[in-house]
C-alpha cells in the first residue's frame, strides 16, 4: 500500500473512481479534479495498491468554518493558510471497498492536518456514513445546508 499525493497524471484514474462511486448528480468531473490539482494537489491524498488507485481523498483548506456547495465548485477558494481542512470527497473503487483502504487514508490526512497546525477537518456525508466518520473522532453537527446532488447530507467536523 502506497499513500502519496495526486498529481495531474493522476488525472483519469481520480475521475474513474469518482465515476465509480456516485451518482452523476454527485460526482466531479474530470474537469473540476483538473482545477483542484492544480490549486491544491498537496490536500488530495491517494492511496495505490501495486501501483493501482484505490482510494482517494481531496479537500482545500479555508478560514470559513463550515463546508458550503460555492466549495466544490470554485478550487481558486483554497486558502493555504485556512484554518480548516475540508474534505469534498472520499471515494474508494467499489471492487476494493470493505478492505481497511478508506480508513487507512483517512488515518493519514487526519494526520497530516494535524501536523499542518489547522485547527480541524469538515466534511459533509449521508447518514449511513456517520458512524464511519464517528470512529475517528468526527462529530455530527446535523444536516448541513449543502443541496448538493439533490441528497441530504450531515456535517461532521473533527476539531484537534
Amino acid at each position: 500500500m502506497e499513500i502519496r499525493n495526486a498529481t495531474m497524471d493522476d488525472l483519469q484514474a481520480i475521475a474513474a473512481v469518482e465515476t465509480a462511486c456516485f451518482p452523476a448528480a454527485e460526482a466531479a468531473t474530470a474537469e473540476e479534479f483538473a482545477g483542484r490539482l492544480a490549486h491544491y494537489a498537496s490536500h488530495f491524498w491517494l492511496l495505490l495498491e501495486q501501483g493501482k488507485l484505490v482510494a482517494f481523498v481531496d479537500g482545500f483548506c479555508t478560514d470559513t468554518p463550515d463546508l458550503t456547495d460555492e466549495m466544490y465548485a470554485d478550487a481558486a477558494l483554497h486558502d493555504e493558510n485556512g484554518a480548516w481542512q475540508m474534505i469534498f470527497g472520499v471515494a474508494t473503487d467499489p471492487a476494493e471497498q470493505g478492505k481497511g483502504y478508506a480508513a487507512a487514508l483517512m488515518r493519514r490526512v487526519i494526520a497530516d492536518t494535524k501536523s499542518r497546525g489547522k485547527k480541524g477537518l469538515v466534511l459533509t456525508c449521508k447518514e449511513r456514513l456517520l458512524s464511519f466518520y464517528g470512529q475517528f473522532g468526527y462529530r455530527n453537527e446535523g444536516v448541513s445546508g449543502s443541496e448538493h446532488g439533490g441528497a441530504v447530507w450531515y456535517e461532521m467536523r473533527l476539531t484537534f
